[in-house]
C-alpha cells in the first residue's frame, strides 16, 4: 500500500511536468511572434536596400513623368465644374437619371449639334461641356423615412415577413430624396445655361405633368376642406362660450351648482383639440404643397461661374511622377526576378 510520502511526491512530480509544458507553450508562443517581428523587420530591410540600389535610376523616371505632367499641365486647358441640388417629386428620378445619361453620351460622342439644340448654345460653348456626372445624396434618413412610411402602409402581418434589413438591401440609388448633378466644362461661365433645360426635360413628361397636377389639386380641395371644418369649430366654440357666459349669469352665489357646466367646459376643450387638430394638418398640407408643386425642386443651383478643378489626383505633374516611378521599380523587380528564375534553373 503506497505511503503518503509517496503520493505526494507523485502529485509534485505531475505539477512540475504541468509547469514544464506551460513554460514551453509561452516559449513558443513568444518564440512566434519574435519571428513575425524578425520577419517584417527584415522584409522592411529589404525593400530600403533596393530603393537604396535603384534610388537613381527610379528618381531618373520619376522626374521624366515630373517634365512630362507639367507640359501636359500647361498644354491642356482649365476645367471647371459646377453642381446643382435637386429632389425629383412623383417618382422622376429614373427620367432625370436617364436624361442626364443622354447628355453624358451625347458629349462622349462628342454630338456638338444635338447639345446646340438641347440647350440652346452656340457651337463653342456646346463643345466645351467635358461631361455630366450624377448620384445621390446618400442618408440613412431616407431608408428609415421609407421604411416608416412602409409600415404605415400595409398590414402589421405583412410587415412582420419584411424586415428592415431586407428594405435596406433593396433600397436603390433613385429611392434617395435628394440628388447632386455635376457639370464639367472647359468653360466656366456655361451652366447657369443648362440647369432650366434639365428641369423642363423631365417636368414636360405629359404621365409627371398628369401626376403633378392631380396631386395639388387633391391638397388643395383637403386644404379648403380643413379650412371651412376649422371655421365650424370656431363658430362651435363661440356658441359653447355664449352658452357658459349667459348660465353662469343665471346662477345666483349661493344656491345654485350648475352641473351641467362642467359638461360645457368638457365639449368646449374638445372643440380646442379639435382646432389644434386641424391646424396642424393644415401645416402638414402647406408643407406637402410646396414640396409637391414642381415636379423637381432645385434645393441648389448652378452656380453662375464654375469651380476650377483642382486638386493633387487631377494633377498630371504628380500623377507622372507617381506613374513614372511605379514603373520603374516595377521593370527593376521583374528584372531581378528574371535573374533569380535564371539563376535556380542552373
Amino acid at each position: 500500500m503506497p505511503t503518503k510520502q509517496s503520493t505526494n511526491s507523485e502529485e509534485e512530480v505531475d505539477l512540475g511536468s504541468l509547469f514544464v509544458i506551460i513554460g514551453k507553450g509561452f516559449s513558443k508562443f513568444f518564440n512566434f511572434i519574435g519571428d513575425i517581428f524578425k520577419g517584417i523587420f527584415h522584409f522592411l530591410i529589404v525593400i530600403l536596400i533596393f530603393l537604396k540600389e535603384n534610388s537613381l535610376k527610379i528618381g531618373i523616371a520619376g522626374f521624366i513623368g515630373l517634365i512630362t505632367g507639367i507640359f501636359l499641365e500647361v498644354k491642356t486647358p482649365k476645367k471647371f465644374g459646377s453642381e446643382i441640388l435637386l429632389q425629383p417629386n412623383f417618382e422622376s428620378t429614373r427620367q432625370l437619371y436617364n436624361n442626364v445619361n443622354y447628355y453624358n453620351d451625347l458629349v462622349k460622342q462628342k454630338d456638338t449639334i444635338s447639345l446646340q439644340k438641347i440647350f440652346n448654345l452656340d457651337k463653342k460653348t456646346a463643345a466645351s461641356i467635358e461631361g455630366f456626372e450624377i448620384a445621390p445624396i446618400i442618408t440613412d434618413r431616407d431608408i428609415i423615412n421609407g421604411y416608416d412610411n412602409l409600415i404605415l402602409s400595409v398590414d402589421t402581418l405583412t410587415i412582420k415577413s419584411y424586415e428592415y434589413a431586407a428594405f435596406k438591401n433593396s433600397f436603390t440609388l433613385y429611392d434617395y430624396k435628394v440628388h447632386e448633378l455635376t457639370v464639367t466644362a472647359y468653360e466656366n461661365d456655361v451652366f447657369e445655361k443648362l440647369g432650366d433645360v434639365i428641369i423642363s426635360s423631365v417636368a414636360n413628361n405629359n404621365y409627371l405633368k398628369r401626376v403633378k397636377k392631380l396631386t395639388n389639386e387633391n391638397l388643395n380641395r383637403t386644404d379648403s376642406l380643413y379650412r371651412q371644418n376649422l371655421a365650424q369649430v370656431d363658430s362651435l366654440r363661440k356658441v359653447y362660450v355664449e352658452v357658459m357666459v349667459s348660465e353662469a349669469k343665471k346662477q345666483t352665489a349661493a344656491t345654485n351648482i350648475d352641473l351641467g357646466g362642467g359638461k360645457s367646459t368638457t365639449k368646449e376643450l374638445e372643440l380646442f383639440e379639435t382646432n389644434r387638430k386641424i391646424n396642424e394638418d393644415l401645416k402638414e398640407i402647406a408643407f406637402q404643397k410646396s414640396k409637391s408643386y414642381e415636379v423637381i425642386n432645385v434645393l441648389s443651383n448652378f452656380q453662375p461661374i464654375g469651380t476650377e478643378i483642382k486638386g493633387v489626383t487631377k494633377n498630371y505633374a504628380f500623377l507622372l511622377t507617381v506613374l513614372g516611378s511605379g514603373l520603374m521599380v516595377l521593370f527593376l523587380l521583374f528584372r531581378q526576378l528574371n535573374n533569380y528564375i535564371s539563376a535556380y534553373k542552373k
